[in-house]
């Protein structure tokens, strides 16, 4: 069995009286602790799986680097062990000297549904984005984009067997295939995870992309999009008006309740040939 699933008894019932005890398979939740040239950076509930992209993904939102270069090495810690084995649980990032010098000092348990716990005001979270994502006139068609949610599905292989886990995925205009897609029980681990996988392959930023996302689009998600020069974010339920309030100033399209035929655009809706 994976780790990213873990079987448990259960007993189901139905309305008509009936029951019957059988195995279900459940995604799996784990503490991952991040270090930062040694010392105890944070620590995120997440699904084992793309570990070393949820962690660079998550130091890019945050700020702490901004490509692989910054970067000197990443490997699970060998001392992290339980009954002689490697948990797989702690991660130790050692960054450039020159980037390490210059890093936030952040020290908090974020749960898979909050990723903004421990900053202190929104205004530290409204940073200066690294990328102009005005300058990016990329366009989709919209009957393209309300395809993106069966597509974004389709690719969810832990999701078909335990109908627990977010998605994220990164398409371009013309193909209904997502570029990469990865799951987590967070919506902001997801995106963290496909962030870390582009700073891992050199693509930074992600310009002509537009990132989908399960449930709802939050501000955190559109500042994780903008921070790694996403141009535009789809979500299958609403966005909150700050985020909404970000994407704008930020030069982001943003799109809510892309679900069946029809969709919100919020924001940016010239990418979409929609008049503003």
């Amino acid at each position: 069995m994976s780790r990213r699933t873990a079987r448990r008894r259960v007993q189901r019932w139905t309305a008509r009286g009936d029951t019957a005890v059988r195995p279900d398979t459940l995604a799996a939740e784990e503490p991952l602790e991040i270090r930062i040239d040694g010392e105890p950076f944070t620590v995120t509930m997440r699904t084992p799986g793309d570990d070393m992209d949820l962690v660079l993904g998550f130091l890019v939102s945050e700020g702490i680097i901004r490509s692989a270069g910054d970067v000197r090495t990443a490997a699970y810690c060998a001392g992290a062990v339980e009954d002689g084995l490697n948990t797989y649980n702690v991660i130790d990032v050692v960054l450039d000297p020159e980037v390490s010098r210059h890093r936030p000092v952040r020290n908090v348990l974020t749960t898979s549904a909050c990723g903004l716990c421990g900053r202190s005001s929104i205004d530290e979270v409204r940073t200066t984005a690294p990328y102009d994502l005005t300058a990016d006139d990329v366009q989709w068609e919209p009957k393209q984009i309300v395809a993106y949610p069966d597509a974004l599905r389709a690719a969810q292989k832990v999701f078909a067997s335990t109908g627990g886990l977010h998605a994220a995925g990164l398409f371009r205009p013309g193909p209904e295939q997502p570029v990469v897609v990865r799951e987590d029980v967070g919506r902001h681990n997801a995106v963290d995870k496909v962030v870390g996988w582009a700073l891992r392959d050199n693509r930074l930023p992600l310009t002509g992309t537009l990132l989908m996302v399960s449930g709802r689009a939050s501000f955190e998600l559109v500042q994780k999009a903008v921070v790694a020069g996403i141009p535009a974010l789809a979500a299958v339920s609403a966005p909150s008006s700050l985020a909404a309030d970000l994407a704008e100033e930020s030069g982001l399209t943003l799109v809510g309740f892309v679900r069946g035929e029809s969709m919100n655009v919020y924001t940016g809706g010239h990418r979409l040939g929609l008049a503003s």
